[in-house]
């Protein structure tokens, strides 16, 4: 059932567990994250990124509306990582709930600017807004943040973000980085917990496919409701297809993409019931 990720992270926050938010481009990862959640009976949040909204149009948003709206679990639709007026209105428009202002490679000033711009717009459509602040290094789908360009989440600056944006939760870093960990991931919670006493609406952590179990659990407890989940699905979808391209050809290509559907939604059940969202629908 279609329903608003606020809801679905305040209540998160309320019990102490995240809902994963599943960043997907075509059908089989959509229905990849509904079947999963439905066999977990969890909650889950099915994002799009702005570059595949620009490949797949109205037609795409609609296919994520719907099958949100036809889940038999709690889900929402999220705008992810979007620095763009204009498709931050038009997603809005279509009945996205919620969307990433992202004006985070922004100074301070231009980036509260932004999102409190775009968190009056969504607020009068009755959806909700997540902020960056700070930049994760790493990168993702083209996106790029060098090490040395990554800074970490200042928590005095982040009660006064929330406070003159009026956004409803915070994408926080904290030593978390897009696509794959180079070596040991090591996560601030000292900066963590400073953030936590200082802001209270619930806290987004990106770059949650490489993190090990004890950092999951901890970052729950000192707050974070949701947790973006992309490389790992996106891996493997794209080994299942390499692997098939060296196969039969007679093979039908329908089976094919029920099996990597179902390769997909294993790894997307793990991170759910890492979560602690399982059972929570």
């Amino acid at each position: 059932m279609l329903t608003s990720t606020k809801e679905l992270l305040e209540v998160a926050q309320k019990h102490s567990y995240a809902v994963g938010a599943f960043n997907m481009y075509n059908l089989e990862g959509v229905k990849a994250v509904v079947k999963a959640a439905e066999a977990e009976n969890s909650p889950a949040i099915l994002q799009i990124l702005p570059h595949v909204l620009d490949y797949g149009g109205s037609s795409l948003i609609a296919m994520f509306l719907e099958a949100a709206n036809s889940a038999k679990v709690p889900m929402s639709v999220h705008l992810d990582h979007c620095d763009n007026n204009a498709t931050i209105k038009t997603v809005l428009e279509a009945g996205v709930q919620s969307v990433l202002a992202d004006g985070s490679t922004l100074p301070f000033q231009e980036n509260l600017t932004f999102t409190r711009e775009m968190t009056d717009i969504a607020h009068a459509k009755g959806a909700t807004v997540e902020a960056e602040i700070g930049r994760i290094s790493g990168t993702e789908d083209g996106m790029t943040v060098s090490e040395k360009e990554a800074k970490m989440t200042d928590p005095e600056q982040a009660k006064e973000f929330v406070a003159k944006s009026g956004v409803d939760f915070l994408a926080v870093t904290i030593g978390n980085v897009h696509g794959k960990y180079h070596g040991e991931p090591k996560l601030d919670f000292d900066r963590l917990a400073k953030i936590r006493q200082q802001v209270e609406i619930p806290l987004v952590l990106h770059g949650a496919s490489g993190l090990p179990a004890n950092m999951i659990h901890q970052s729950i407890e000192l707050g974070v409701c949701k947790f973006n989940v992309n490389s790992e699905v996106r891996k493997k979808y794209l080994e299942f297809w390499r692997e098939y391209g060296q196969t039969d050809s007679k093979t039908d290509l329908l089976d094919c993409q029920k099996a990597v559907t179902a390769e997909m939604e294993k790894i997307i059940a793990e991170k759910i019931r890492l979560f602690g969202s399982a059972g929570k629908a």
